[in-house]
Formats: structure tokens, C-alpha cells, sequence
């Protein structure tokens, strides 16, 4: 399609360039215009440009002072903490590929991508939940370095003393060692300097784990240029003038590919800042809003459910934030209006993608929009819609399609996954197009709206979860013969994982105690709110459990 030739929403031309720059670059330009400008605000402390820049290049010479060669992967398993932002652009710096961890992940979650990746270095903090893990993978994997930040010293002087004397059960007990390393002891080796590798603008910088279109997770492969672009383009949709003095609300997780290019990347490039919060707690996100002077939030739907929810909302100050902006899961209308009417912000709907870099379109900040949409493209990007049944297709015009994508933005591909990576991607008009499994329409202004999904992944307050992971822990229990995971509708995460299985002949469980075996053995995003025993499951014609059968019984 030619979005070129379609109305045009955004405050930015749809066919503006944009620079391709590597990361590193990127963040050096942006802290020499302003070096001591504020980049982060973190329960009480300021970080400078210049600050975290220095602590970045500190890591980057210790990493290659200890062997780190250009392409080797270092992984971060980190909440939203200062020592994230300098480790990531460190380990760019180093020429090193970073791999990004949610602390959600347990042990073999994180074991699994950790060999899947090629981890050398890990990165995390001394919480004992996320230490406790990386410390039993470094153990029984290939993994060869943990490198352990301290909260308390990434806190305002007082409150890190309290946390360290007051607070000694939030504080891992770290066994320091030649494979554990604190990453104080990394940044006073690298403080010596020295020469660091040249970092292109093509260059690998991202492995960020999704499960694409099937259920098993796969590193889309984002380069230094897909990432600085899809900030560029991000940067581009704002309407309000001086980007610098813009003040991003920081919930959203930044391992999670929405966060890096819709906060840190985007913040990066403009020069604005972040009001961070280790993880979402509504109380403490209205009083960082009301103490900062928010100016835009992105956030996913239950984000802002909760806000809604939450007692002290109606005595917030919110006059400072401009627009909120929702991704990761759709938007229900009655959300959004309730939102809107109770804070007098707008709260707006976009859509993306992990292989996108994280953006790929949004409802314009100012002007027209279209509820039920997820918008228009972002500059430089451009849609096609496919047949749902021959992809090789175009689908008829007026008809609903495959959303497939074409842009800057767009990954390489999968990580060691030639065959993923061939499927996900197809030629149409001498360009390659990637699919993304939903199903859409485009009216005449060129606003989407997803009307489908061909995939079967759950979006879970923003996170995905694969149904046949699940299902595999399921089948671990001696008692279950067959399970099905599928996504029911829920008022606050959008969808729930819930199974549905049959049991062994002699089986002595039922449903709770089943859904509390789960529970303990799987991703706290992948819980499931229900387990309900069946005498049998519905299946295909040839015997073959049949999920979409399923779906539609439950759901009808």
C-alpha cells in the first residue's frame, strides 16, 4: 500500500529520512549538547547524560579488558534500575550484542535463552528473586560471568543506608568470586580506558526474544540502525515542540522491546528524560508522575486500568502529561473512554511488533484519530495486507488481510533460526515484507484496525505467552493426559492463560490443585487463572488436539 499517497496525521512527513546511527553514537552526540541534563530520575537521584555516559564507557573497557570481543552477546536480567541503562549502552560500546532477560523468567526460562543466545556476561542485581536465578544458572550452564549491581548504591545516599540496615531481606547475599563479580569492581577496571572496537550503524545490537509466530521463543535480530531509526521515527510523532524538556513516565519494563525504543532509545535521541520506577506499583507511578511532572506515558492497557482503579487517582495531579500512549495489547473502548474522562488526558492506541523494534504505528498525540484503531504507520513504513489463506496473495481490496510490513525498523531476522527466519518474511513488489500474523483492515486514511490474529500467542497485560509452553509443563504432571491453553477474555490483563485438560485413568487431582502445580512452575506472566478438568478435549479429524475448536467453544 501506498501510505505515501494517503493523508498524513502525524506532526513528522511520512517520507522523512532519518539518520542511521549506532546506539553508542547516538547517546554521545545527544550528552555533548547537553551533558548535564538529567536522562533519569530514580526514587530521589537524578542521573545526568554525562553521568551514566561515563559509567557506560567504564563497563564497555571492562568488558573488553576481560576478553569481550565484538558480536559476543551479553545478557541483562534487570528490573528498571539505573545500572540497565549504562550496561546497555556499555555493552553496545564494547561492540558486544546485547540480550535482554525479563526478571520474570524462571531458571530454566532464562537457562534456556541464555544457551540459546550464546551468553557470555550476565548481568543482574542483588534482589535475591532475580540473583537467586542468575546464580543457579551461572552454575549449571555455560554462562561465565555474573555481574551483580547493588541497589542500595544506585539510591539517594540515605535511602541506601536504610536499605542496606533496615532492609537486609530485600539484599541477595552475593557470593563474590572469580565468576561473580560486582559491577562497581567492573566500572573502577574500566575507568582506565583505552581503545574500543568501531561499532556500525549495521552491526547486530539487540537479541530480543519472541515467539514469533509459533510458540517456541526465537531472538529476533535487531541491528544498531533498526533501533536508532524506530526512536527516530517515535521521536517524530511528537506534536508538543522542544523534545528535550519532555518527561517520559518510565512503568514500562525496559526489557521489553516497547521500552527501549518508545522510553530509553526515544528519551536518548531527543534528549529528554525518564521518571523510572522499578516496576509498576500505581501508587508510587501517580506520585512519580505528579513529582516530575510527567509529560507522556506509554504503558500497556492494565497500566492504565489501574491507575484508573487506584484511590488516589482523583486527587493526582496529572495536568503535566500531554498523552498517554497504549500498546502491547488492545485497547478496550470503555478503558479508554473512563480514562480519559477521569484525568483529561488523551490516552492513545498504537501497535508493534518485537521484529519492528517496537513501533509501528499510533493514533496521531493531537488531532484526528480513530478509536478501534491502531493508527497510522510511522514514517518510512509501509503495509500490505494478505491473503489470509495464500500470503503469496494480496488480499482483495475492501477485505480484511495478514498485516504484513515493510521499513527500517524491520529485524534481520532470527537468531540461528534460517527456517523461522524464511517464514516469517516474503516477497511482494522486489521488497521483503514482514508477516506478523494479524489480521487487519486500512480505511481510506490509511488508520489500521486488527480484527484477528492468525497466532495463537495470549497478550497478557502487555507480555506474550505461548500456549505450548504451558501445555508442556502441564504434561509434566502424572496425572494430566492432554492439555490446551488458550487466552479468555479478563477486564484487567486483557487475556488470561487458562487450561483445559483430561486426566489419566488413575489420576487423584482436580482443577485448583492442578492450577497451583502450574502456577509454581511457570513465568509469573504465564500463570493461568483456571485449570478446568474435562472427560476430553476436542480434536481434528485425524486425532490432532484441536485449540482453535476449543477457542471457539469457550469463547462463544
Amino acid at each position: 500500500m501506498d501510505v505515501s499517497k494517503l493523508p498524513n496525521h502525524h506532526p513528522t512527513p511520512w517520507d522523512t529520512q532519518f539518520e542511521a546511527m549506532a546506539l553508542p553514537a547516538m547517546f554521545a552526540r545527544t550528552t555533548a549538547r547537553a551533558p548535564d541534563a538529567p536522562l533519569l530520575h530514580f526514587l530521589g537521584r537524578t542521573y545526568s547524560y554525562a553521568e551514566l555516559l561515563r559509567d557506560a564507557e567504564a563497563f564497555a573497557h571492562a568488558l573488553k579488558g576481560r576478553g569481550i570481543e565484538k558480536g559476543d552477546r551479553v545478557g541483562l536480567f534487570l528490573p528498571n534500575v539505573p545500572s540497565y541503562v549504562a550496561a546497555y549502552y556499555g555493552a553496545m560500546m564494547a561492540g558486544a550484542v546485547v540480550v535482554n532477560f525479563s526478571p520474570l523468567y524462571s531458571v530454566d526460562e532464562l537457562a534456556q535463552q541464555v544457551a540459546d543466545s550464546g551468553t557470555r556476561v550476565l548481568v543482574t542485581v542483588d534482589v535475591p528473586e532475580l540473583y537467586g536465578t542468575a546464580e543457579e544458572v551461572l552454575k549449571n550452564s555455560a554462562l561465565e560471568t555474573l555481574v551483580v549491581s547493588r541497589l542500595s548504591a544506585m539510591l539517594p545516599k540515605l535511602k541506601g543506608i536504610a536499605l542496606r540496615l533496615f532492609a537486609r531481606s530485600k539484599v541477595a547475599k552475593v557470593s563474590h568470586g572469580e565468576t561473580v563479580l560486582y559491577w562497581s569492581t567492573l566500572l573502577a577496571e574500566g575507568a582506565r580506558g583505552g581503545s574500543l572496537p568501531e561499532v556500525a550503524p549495521d552491526d547486530l545490537a539487540l537479541l530480543q526474544y519472541t515467539g514469533g509466530t509459533t510458540g517456541t521463543p526465537k531472538g529476533a535480530m535487531l541491528t544498531h540502525s533498526n533501533l536508532s531509526i524506530n526512536a527516530q521515527q517515535t521521536a517524530g510523532l511528537n506534536p508538543f515542540g522542544d523534545p528535550s524538556s519532555e518527561v517520559f513516565m518510565g512503568a514500562l519494563p525496559f526489557f521489553h522491546v516497547f521500552a527501549n525504543t518508545a522510553l530509553l532509545n526515544h528519551a536518548v535521541v531527543s534528549g529528554g528524560s525518564i521518571a523510572m520506577v522499578p516496576r509498576f506499583e500505581t501508587k508510587q507511578v501517580l506520585e512519580t508522575i505528579q513529582k516530575h511532572g510527567a509529560t507522556g506515558f506509554p504503558g500497556v492497557p492494565t497500566m492504565f486500568q489501574a491507575m484508573l482503579d487506584h484511590p488516589d487517582l482523583p486527587k493526582t495531579n496529572m495536568s503535566s502529561l500531554k498523552v498517554c500512549i497504549s500498546g502491547g495489547a488492545p485497547l478496550p473502548a470503555p478503558l479508554r473512554d473512563k480514562f480519559e474522562a477521569a484525568t483529561g488526558v488523551r490516552l492513545v492506541e498504537g501497535y508493534g511488533l518485537t521484529e519492528s523494534s517496537g513501533v509501528v504505528s499510533v493514533n496521531p498525540y493531537e488531532g484526528t484519530r480513530k478509536p478501534g484503531t491502531i493508527g497510522q504507520v510511522v514514517m518510512r513504513t509501509e503495509v500490505l495486507l494478505l491473503d489470509k489463506e495464500d500470503p503469496t496473495v494480496i488480499a482483495p481490496d475492501g477485505e480484511p488481510g495478514e498485516l504484513a510490513i515493510h521499513g527500517p525498523q524491520i529485524m534481520q531476522g532470527y537468531w540461528n533460526r534460517p527456517e523461522a527466519s524464511k517464514e516469517v518474511f516474503i516477497e511482494h513488489y522486489g521488497k521483503k515484507w514482514l508477516r506478523t500474523g494479524d489480521v487487519a483492515m486500512v480505511d481510506e486514511d490509511g488508520f489500521l484496525a486488527i480484527v484477528d490474529r492468525i497466532k495463537d500467542m495470549i497478550a497478557v497485560g502487555g507480555f506474550k505467552v505461548f500456549p505450548s509452553q504451558v501445555e508442556d509443563v502441564l504434561l509434566e504432571n502424572a496425572a494430566v493426559k492432554e492439555a490446551l491453553v488458550i487466552g479468555i477474555p479478563d477486564d484487567y490483563l486483557g487475556e488470561c492463560p487458562k487450561a483445559y485438560v483430561t486426566l489419566n485413568a488413575d489420576a487423584d487431582t482436580d482443577d485448583d490443585a492442578l492450577r497451583e502445580w502450574l502456577n509454581a512452575r511457570i513465568g509469573k506472566h504465564e500463570r493461568v487463572c483456571g485449570v478446568e478438568v474435562r472427560e476430553e478435549l476436542p480434536k481434528t479429524m485425524i486425532g490432532k488436539l484441536d485449540r482453535k475448536a476449543l477457542r471457539a467453544e469457550v469463547l462463544d
